[in-house]
């Protein structure tokens, strides 16, 4: 059972990170990537993966939400960032047109000018997209037989745009987002078209902490620990006879494989 989402470096888990990565452990992960949205947080993220090998691996990249940080300078650090063994993939990188924390014109740059780093790199990438779907598979398609291999993560999008990502043969990363009554249903109903080969599970913790859990922590953080309940709802929801422990090995092998493991 693999995380391929957890913000470990989030100040939510200064307290008791240790115990975190121990929690996921005792539920039964077996892996976590750790994801990087900026060039000081790919540092720390890097440096926390380094704490737990062969279990915990982590991205290198700056988020639309930073982009109007992206410098020359940072683009040097992150690629002298990914010649470490942890890092196995650029990003967190895209679009996010919800928000605009910066300008379109700084968002494409900062992601254009990863898929090229990662395409030279020959490194997959972690990819973001929100309320952006035209513009970014503009900007995304060229690099794609350049790129080893791409997943979007947390998806919470349309049909056609879930479609459009598997034609163009990317993984869809799947949060608790689905197991929201209000805002999920219509990812629910998506989730048997996801091939299995290209389904990857993650929480997104500290974030989207899944609303149908009973017993929820009094202090509302997510946690790698909730990944089986999110597996286990999945397993449910796409109705093909998959139990959630052939989801888990599934969802597992299909990260080892995207990011080289």
């Amino acid at each position: 059972m693999f995380e391929i989402g957890l913000n470990l470096t989030s100040n939510q888990f200064d307290k008791d990170r240790a115990d975190v990565v121990e929690r996921a452990k005792i539920a039964g992960l077996t892996g976590m990537l750790i994801t990087g949205t900026s060039l000081e947080e790919s540092h720390q993220a890097q440096t926390l993966a380094a704490q737990y090998p062969d279990f915990c691996w982590s991205t290198a990249g700056v988020h639309p939400h930073q982009a109007s940080t992206w410098s020359d300078n940072v683009e040097q650090q992150l690629r002298q960032l990914a010649s470490h063994a942890q890092v196995v993939a650029i990003g967190e990188c895209g679009l996010d047109f919800n928000r605009n924390f910066s300008t379109p014109a700084d968002q494409e740059k900062a992601f254009t000018a990863q898929l090229s780093l990662a395409a030279e790199l020959k490194m997959p990438v972690f990819l973001h997209c929100r309320d952006a779907h035209p513009r970014f598979t503009q900007l995304l398609e060229p690099w794609l037989t350049h790129l080893p291999g791409a997943v979007v993560h947390c998806f919470t999008g349309s049909r056609h745009e879930l479609e459009h990502y598997l034609a163009l043969g990317l993984s869809i990363g799947i949060t608790g987002w689905v197991c929201d009554e209000r805002r999920g249903l219509e990812l629910r109903e998506m989730l048997p078209l996801i091939p299995r080969d290209k389904l990857l599970l993650e929480t997104d913790a500290p974030y989207l902490l899944p609303r149908d859990m009973e017993n929820k922590p009094k202090n509302r953080r997510n946690e790698p620990c909730f990944l089986p309940h999110i597996v286990n709802q999945v397993a449910h929801w796409r109705e093909k006879g998959e139990t959630p422990e052939a989801l888990a090995q599934i969802t597992d092998d299909n990260a080892r494989r995207l990011f080289r493991l």
